[in-house]
Parts: C-alpha cells; structure tokens; sequence
C-alpha cells in the first residue's frame, strides 16, 4: 500500500470526523443510554417501580385488567397492552386520545389491574430512543438521513482508520496516559477504535440496513414492478413483508353480551401455534364494533431476531383470522434489526453492548481532542478561527449532551405531575430542558472555549449528583432501599449517575492542574529582550 493512498485515507478520515463528529457523538451517547432504555423509563417514572418478583406471576387478562383498559380506553379507535417482562415488571397500556389526538399510556399493576401513579414523561423509550435513529426531526424524515449520513461516515471512518494504522494491533496495547494530550488522546483513541472495531462497524451497517426503505425508496418499485408509484409499492411491501392485517369497521356494535372475548384464551391459541413461545403484545381494533379484532405479536425476548409472528382473532367470538410469519429475507433483517437493538434479554450481553457504546464516545471524543491540539498553536500563529469552532461543537457535543441528559433528569424530578406552560405538557417541558440546556452549553463553550472543558465537566459532576438526591428526595427510593428491594433498575441509574459525578469530577479537576501546570510554566518562561 503506497504512502499517498495512506495520506488520503489519513486525510479522509480526519475530515469526516471533524465535520461529522458532533452528530456521530450525539447518535452514539443516546444509543448507548437506549441500552437502558426500558431502565431509564422506570427511574423517570417512580409509579412504575414494581418489584421484579411480580413479573414472575402468572398474569390473567380477564377481569381487572381488562375491565380497566376498557374503561380507560373508552372511545379509541384501539389500543394496545404490553405484558409484564423482567425488564418491565407492570403492565403497559397505551390508547389513542381521539380528542386530543395524543397517545396516552399508564401502568397497569399485574395481578391487580390497579393504575399505577403516572409521571406524563416521554423517558427512555419515548425520547433517548427515537432521539438515536432520528434525532426528532420528522420534517421530510430529515432526521432519519442525517442519522444515515452519520452512519456512512462512520463506515468510512471505520475503514480507513484501519488503512492508515499499520500496527493497528500494536496499537491496542500502547497508551501513555502521561504523554503531552495529543499523544494521550491519540492512543486512548487507537485503544477503543481497535477495542471496539467489530461493534463500530456492525451498528453502523445495521442501522443503514434497518432504515432501507426510507435511504432507498426505490427499492420497493424494484420488487413490486406492477405498483403503481412508490406509495402502492411499498404498501404492497409491508403487507408482504411485515404481514399487516387489516379489517375495516362496520359501525355497527357488537355483542353486548360479549363485547369482548378471553384475552386469556386467545392467548392460549398463540401459545399453541407458536410451540410454546409466548405473546407480549395485544392490540384490541376497533373496540365495541362488530368488526373488531385482536392482534397478538410474539415476544422476541428469547432470541435475537426481532421476528414478525402474528396472529389475528376476531374480538367477539375469539376466532382465528389470519397468521403471519416473516419469510427468510425479512427474517434475515429482523435479525440484524435484533443485533442492533438488543431487545433480547440477556443481561451480559446488554452491559457490553453498553461498555461498547461507551467505547465509542471515547474514540469520538478523543478525535477532537486530537485535532485540536495537535493544531492549536499552528492555527494561533496564522491567525485561523478552525480550532475555535470545532472545539466549541466538541465541547458542546461532548460533555454538553450530558450535561443536557442529567437536566432532562432533574426536570423529570423537579417539575409539578401537573406542569404545563406555553401549551406544552410536562413532557414537552422535560425535553424543552434539555434543548435550552444544550444551547446554554454550546453558547457557554463559544465563550469560554478551552476552559469550557472543565466548567462543563465540573457541572456535570454536580448535576449527576443532584439528580441521584432529587430520586431520593421525590421518591424516597436511596440506594439501600432499592438495592435491598431488588429494585436493580432504579438502583443501577442511581449507580450510573454516581460514576458519571466521580468521572466528571476528576476529569475536572485533572484539566484545572493541566491549566495551573501550563500557566506556572508560562509565568517562568523568559520574555526576549527582558532580564
């Protein structure tokens, strides 16, 4: 391999992380805190906190519960329940307000069908999440091809990070963490680069797969020629990919001496057909009408592929009709679609994909840190303003994001269970918090350039720990009493947020002895022409 393909590959990868790095950052931090996604839910939303001994229970529909998501869900057009899992011990109900046009959820307790206490938070699953695959730009689905864009760029970094470092494996075993902060930050880099090459690439690949038909809508004309435009082609996709059934209303009311049949039986009848596996999701169409239906999805969270199975019944008398299972193509993305998403369970494995994704901040975050100080002095000298804009997306990309999580948290625990202001309900104000914070942080670095490091890693420290004292101030849950509950969720973000505070703090606190070090050498340095 010649030298100047190298520089090019050298150059190729520089570029691409510079302009692309603050984006990438922002995808990879909210897709490793998606690992906890479920998690993140539980701690945002205390009513939920149930003990995960009451998932273990075995679960009758019939009755209570039933009877409560009917009463609640009075007047939609459908509505759907998640059953308990090890992940979420309560039962999930969520419906569409045709008033409101909203989507409403609450948490069902699983033996007893009581309401849990509700905290209006979009949390995890409702905002880290969609926040990591679209960014929440669904203008022209924007959001989804920035997040595209990201992905290429990290392929292409992934590639020729490879072809420029020719003792890449020597390179996984040299850090200097005593070095000058270029040599440092360069070798931290290579570590987790290399540490983290097969996962790097893989979420990068799988992601672009998984969002195929929005990066390349012409695919759906290439496998349905006789469609009549792209809509009817990918119509005609979904139908045959993913199996959905569809039966319309009659607006004639069904049975009122049996509005709706044994959930528990239906269930049974998925179990049968599926050897054994169980459903964890139930959508009732078209509630109170003759024509209503019963969807169940079986539970993917014995394997890693996401599968597809479905089975329809109809909603009055319980009987089958339609079924659907994903042919080995789909099957195939489902697969990778699993690989990505992790909803498996499988405990280890979920703390390594988030150690991974840990990994993958780091590199990003020590890429910046490289270029701007292997190029600090020469951009002062000629008089260039590049290190003063990348460092300040750097900073606000780095530990400005996490300071804008932590004051997404603190709002969850601060704001009333009733706030709303400007029209906005107290979800909406949760994530008004963390775009004015983010703001703040990258107005702040503009400002206070290199030192901006510190102060946001000093802020960071103070927040995260403030946010494990408001848990235990609203809620009463302090880590002897979650980690003697078994509440290990709960317990685990208190865990999180603390390491976050200690890290933060000596990162800190490291940087302010750098800044002393470097001012004292300064102040005892000569001047020309002085004694």
């Amino acid at each position: 391999m010649n030298a100047s393909f190298r520089q090019s590959m050298g150059w190729l990868h520089t570029w691409a992380g510079v302009v692309i790095g603050s984006l990438l950052f922002a995808i990879f931090w909210m897709g490793t805190l998606s690992v906890f996604d479920r998690e993140i839910d539980r701690w945002m939303n205390p009513g939920s906190r149930l003990s995960p001994a009451v998932a273990s229970q075995p679960i009758q529909l019939d009755g209570p519960i039933t009877e409560t998501a009917m009463r609640l869900t009075q007047g939609s057009a459908q509505w759907l329940m998640r059953l308990p899992s090890e992940r979420v011990p309560a039962l999930e109900l969520r419906w569409r307000d045709e008033k409101t046009k909203t989507t409403e959820r609450r948490y069902l307790h699983p033996t007893t069908g009581a309401v849990l206490p509700h905290t209006d938070t979009l949390a995890g699953t409702g905002f880290i999440f969609p926040f990591h695959y679209g960014l929440h730009l669904k203008w022209k689905d924007i959001g989804y091809w920035l997040v595209g864009l990201a992905g290429m760029a990290m392929l292409v970094m992934v590639v020729s990070g490879v072809v420029i470092h020719r003792k890449i494996f020597a390179d996984f075993f040299l850090f200097r963490p005593k070095k000058h902060a270029p040599r440092a930050s360069l070798d931290l880099h290579n570590l987790t680069g290399v540490l983290g090459l097969p996962f790097h690439f893989v979420m990068a690949l799988s992601g672009l797969i998984i969002f195929m038909g929005i990066y390349w809508p012409s695919s759906y004309s290439a496998a349905y020629p006789d469609a009549k435009g792209v809509s009817a082609a990918q119509q005609a996709f979904n139908k045959d990919g993913y199996g959905q059934y569809k039966r319309a209303r009659t607006n004639i009311a069904g049975e009122s001496s049996a509005p709706l049949a044994s959930l528990d039986d239906m269930r049974a009848q998925a179990r049968a057909q599926w050897q054994g596996a169980e459903a964890n999701f139930i959508r009732v169409w078209h509630p109170g009408d003759q024509a209503s239906y019963v969807e169940l999805r079986r539970t993917y969270a014995d394997s890693v592929t996401m599968n597809l199975d479905q089975l329809y019944l109809d909603a009055n008398s319980g009987r089958p009709l339609h079924s659907f299972s994903a042919q080995p193509v789909m099957t195939a993305q489902r697969f990778i679609s699993g690989l990505h998403f992790i909803q498996f369970q499988h405990w280890l494995l979920r703390w390594l994909y988030f150690l991974a994704g840990l990994s993958g901040c780091i590199m990003i975050a020590t890429g910046f840190v490289f270029w701007l100080e292997s190029r600090r002095a020469s951009h002062a000298k000629k008089g260039l303003h590049g290190v003063r804009v990348v460092e300040a997306l750097a900073v606000a990309s780095v530990p400005g994001i996490m300071v804008a999580t932590c004051l997404f948290f603190i709002a969850n625990r601060l704001l009333p269970l009733d706030a709303s202001w400007g029209g906005y309900a107290r979800s909406g104000l949760e994530m008004g918090v963390f775009y004015v914070g983010w703001l703040a942080m990258l107005v702040h670095a503009a400002w206070r350039a290199r030192h901006a490091w510190r102060e946001q890693s000093a802020l960071l420290a103070v927040l995260s720990a403030t946010a494990v004292a408001l848990n235990w101030a609203s809620t009463g849950h302090h880590l002897i009493h979650t980690l003697g509950q078994g509440l290990w969720a709960v317990a685990g973000m208190d865990l999180l947020l603390l390491a976050s505070a200690a890290i933060a703090a000596w990162t800190a606190r490291h940087l302010a002895r750098k800044a002393g070090t470097a001012s004292s050498r300064a102040a005892s340095t000569p001047r020309v022409g002085h004694a």
